[in-house]
């Protein structure tokens, strides 16, 4: 006979992994766009090395953000098996429309929103780690990205370019900086685990110590580590399925940088993250952190007009209001509606 409590777990833990396939083919873009636009790696290589690396992150560098996820947002006593559910659904529903656009996304935000809701509902919402310091990381830390990529790209990467190193065929078909570019989107991918994966395992691990009725002190860093180890293979298979139409347009559309500019954008974007992750746990945008990146180096290249008129960087900003606010509107209604009909045992 199936214990109740398997019920009770399945679904969530399902959706959890439904989000995280999204959530897969939505880094792969940030993660890879710099080596597969510099066409340093095949596009088929792609999801298998992502997958690892995000595992990988997640195990070692996530507790932080799972932590803020899961208990720092709102009260955890409240993340029970149907507000987690509502939370993780609604988050996977925005996201999947972002990857059908081919527009990557924001997670960190879309679920940080989505937390926000029930917390708000119920009056449980802890406004000073979201007003002091993730909301005002969102806006920070991709200014800091285009800044230091900017300052690189006019200091550093021009003066080697009017000396021809960045055109030089020795150079840019070396073994040395084939790898090093390579290594950088693995670098990239290791920070996504440390941050993003969180944003479906917090919720989840949280969750699982409340049906459980265990010790949240005691009990929270295991049960993480075991909703990492169901929750972020699925970053590769989403991947695989959204992961080519995302690299795409971040890679080839929005600006031909080379090999040189392609490990100064994965640098700066994937630093910025795992710092963020390691020092306070914040989940924020890696997206916006590489998009930054890019648009600095562009902007030192190509100057900031022809960047902003030559590519799609308004639709990028506008999906970035849409999709957590879909997310955020989705999970009030959700939540509302099962407050309505009783089904929030609280």
């Amino acid at each position: 006979m199936i214990s109740p409590l398997f019920n009770q777990l399945l679904l969530p833990f399902l959706i959890a992994m439904f989000l995280a396939i999204n959530m897969g083919g939505s880094g792969t873009g940030p993660a890879f766009s710099a080596a597969y636009g510099a066409n340093v790696v095949r596009r088929s290589a792609i999801p298998g090395l992502f997958g690892i690396m995000v595992f990988l992150g997640a195990l070692i560098a996530g507790k932080g953000t799972a932590t803020t996820v899961g208990s720092e947002i709102l009260n955890p006593d409240l993340l029970t098996f149907n507000i987690v559910s509502i939370v993780l659904f609604s988050v996977a529903i925005a996201l999947l429309i972002s990857n059908l656009a081919g527009i990557p996304q924001s997670t960190s935000q879309a679920t940080v929103l989505a937390v926000t809701a029930p917390a708000l509902y119920f009056g449980e919402l802890n406004e000073g780690k979201l007003l002091t310091e993730i909301i005002p990381a969102w806006f920070i830390l991709p200014v800091i990205s285009f800044v230091i990529s900017y300052l690189i790209g006019k200091y550093i990467y021009k003066p080697l370019r009017k000396r021809g190193y960045t055109i030089s065929s020795r150079i840019n078909e070396s073994m040395a900086l084939r790898g090093t570019i390579l290594l950088m989107s693995l670098y990239v991918a290791f920070s996504i685990g440390a941050n993003n994966v969180a944003n479906a395992a917090g919720p989840i691990a949280t969750m699982t110590i409340n049906e459980m009725g265990i010790d949240f002190d005691q009990n929270f860093v295991l049960v993480m580590i075991l909703s990492t180890l169901v929750v972020a293979p699925s970053f590769g298979i989403g991947s695989s399925i959204f992961g080519h139409k995302v690299v795409l347009k971040t890679g080839k559309k929005i600006v031909q940088f080379g090999k040189i500019e392609a490990v100064i954008i994965a640098f700066v974007s994937a630093s910025l993250l795992l710092l963020a992750s390691l020092t306070r746990g914040i989940p924020t945008s890696l997206v916006q952190l590489n998009v930054g990146a890019i648009l600095g180096i562009g902007v030192a290249k190509l100057g900031a007009r022809n960047i902003f008129r030559r590519t799609e960087v308004n639709q990028f900003f506008a999906m970035w209001l849409i999709s957590p606010a879909v997310a955020f509107g989705l999970t009030l209604l959700f939540i509302w509606l099962a407050d309505h009909y009783g089904l929030l045992p609280l």
